[in-house]
């Protein structure tokens, strides 16, 4: 008599259904990978009121896309090159072509309505995108036209005319980010009004918060406290929102801007976007049609290859901030760059700095003579190491520094003592069993690797001592390094938060 093989039994029958099983469960997972691959990176290019999307390999969204050739300027021209970090500057433009009059002047060519400096570090870890203001006044350089003319530059206009007046392109645009910030930009992604409906319907709405009642007659939002899905006329509406919130201005529009692009790539990086094929297309070919890029990057394959590195930073490093602005004194209705605060933060942009994981730069404090091997810093948890500071330079005033650039690189208990007896090369002295301490604040230092030495006298349980000597002053000043903190005060918005609301 045959014997019945329970499902979970170890027989034939059991087998095969345990590889069907397995065989289906692998199936999936290829699915999802496809999934995956065809749409990674498309939140990250969702950077101007929802602009971008998933850029699929077919060469049937070659025909969506439009590309063009800009004049940026000769290399003497140009800030250096960012290396294996990308700068992508994301212009939104105003043009109302094509969406009527109730958005205003419909033959309008458009200007830089919304502008988005994107940075993505080299690493791909994070990426920061700054929003760059309307109404700043700003130097536009002279630039050349489609058609080869020459416009002339202004010393003092307000950023958004670089583009669309007078005839100028992305390209003015482009040369203009690149004067006022010093950042090197590598490539520019231009949409319109259209795009934000496009793309928001495609992926089947938008999640956004309002902490109060919002009625605008000028963008047509009329919207109750609280969460909605918004997609199509209404998700443009919120993103053009500025007179029935906050102060009432451009800079009151830029969060809004921020929560609608962060969610948006929340929603696109989603499984419910990732695993329906309908939404993919649709947003794919929305994406494709409501881009204009350079020539660089003037094909879906390299978008795609782009949106690919893009898409390996993890939402929670995605940081949305604006560029430290003020009142222009001049004109209440225009704005000028905030100093240093302004200088501060694209200099940690062109050094890529992360402004949410930051890494220490190099020291120039008592650097090691050419061909001395410096100290390899171990992994340390370096906030709880302590760090008594001793100037035995011969100058005054070396302590308080060093104590404020080592707290910096993550030292937070480092203190200022006494002077020491003056001192020819700077030290580490440590006590047993803290070598590894010892030899992080030596490579936090730029140090030599035998600038650290064991004091058999000292307490186990007891501080580093640093004692800073002459060749701190000998080394000189060095080259300035670039910030490792943002500004103090900085508007930001993280795109993982889900808690932001339109105030």
């Amino acid at each position: 008599m045959q014997q019945d093989i329970p499902e979970t039994g170890q027989g034939s029958g059991g087998s095969r259904r345990d590889s069907r099983r397995r065989a289906a469960a692998a199936a999936r997972r290829a699915r999802r990978r496809r999934a995956l691959k065809w749409t990674a990176g498309a939140g990250a290019l969702v950077l101007v009121a929802g602009c971008g999307g998933a850029l699929y390999l077919y060469e049937h969204f070659n025909n969506n896309l439009t590309s063009v050739k800009v004049d940026v300027g000769t290399e003497e021209e140009r800030p250096k090159a960012a290396g294996d970090a990308l700068n992508i500057l994301v212009l939104g433009t105003d043009s109302r072509k094509g969406l009527g009059r109730s958005y205003g002047d419909e033959g309008s060519e458009g200007h830089a309505d919304t502008t988005l400096l994107f940075h993505l570090a080299k690493d791909r870890s994070n990426a920061t995108v700054i929003s760059i203001p309307r109404d700043l006044m700003v130097p536009i350089p002279e630039c050349q036209s489609a058609d080869g003319k020459k416009i002339p530059g202004s010393p003092r206009d307000m950023f958004n005319v670089s583009l669309g007046q007078s005839g100028r392109d992305p390209g003015c645009t482009w040369k203009t980010v690149e004067k006022v910030t010093g950042i090197r930009i590598d490539h520019f992604v231009e949409v319109n009004f259209e795009a934000v409906k496009s793309l928001s319907t495609a992926v089947g709405g938008v999640e956004v918060c309002a902490a109060k009642d919002i009625n605008d007659s000028d963008s047509h939002l009329r919207m109750t406290k609280g969460r909605h899905v918004i997609q199509g006329d209404e998700a443009l509406a919120f993103v053009r929102t500025r007179h029935a919130v906050g102060f009432g201005g451009d800079l009151t529009r830029i969060p809004l801007q921020q929560q609608f692009i962060s969610s948006m790539i929340r929603k696109i990086k989603s499984d419910d976007t990732l695993t329906s094929p309908t939404k993919l297309y649709k947003l794919a070919d929305a994406a494709t049609k409501a881009l204009t890029v350079d020539s660089g990057i003037g094909s879906v394959d390299k978008l795609k290859d782009l949106a690919v590195d893009i898409s390996k930073v993890d939402t929670k490093n995605i940081t949305f901030a604006t560029v430290p602005v003020l009142d222009d004194p001049a004109d209440k209705d225009r704005l000028i760059l905030k100093q240093p605060d302004a200088g501060q933060l694209f200099a940690m942009i062109a050094a890529d700095r992360s402004l949410t994981e930051t890494a220490a730069p190099p020291a120039t404090t008592a650097p090691a003579a050419p061909g001395t091997p410096t100290a390899t810093a171990p992994a340390v948890d370096t906030k709880d190491v302590r760090v008594t500071v001793r100037n035995g330079s011969g100058t005054r005033g070396q302590s308080g520094p060093t104590v404020e650039k080592l707290r910096a690189k993550g030292f937070a208990k480092a203190a200022v003592a006494s002077d020491a007896p003056a001192a020819t090369t700077t030290t580490v002295s440590y006590p047993a069993g803290q070598e590894a301490e010892a030899a992080a604040l030596a490579a936090a230092l730029g140090l030599p690797a035998d600038a650290a030495k064991p004091d058999p006298k000292a307490d186990p349980k007891g501080a580093l001592v640093l004692i800073l000597g002459k060749d701190v002053l000998d080394a000189g000043p060095g080259p300035q390094q670039p910030p490792t903190a943002a500004p103090k005060d900085l508007q930001r918005v993280q795109a993982d938060d889900v808690d932001v609301c339109a105030k």
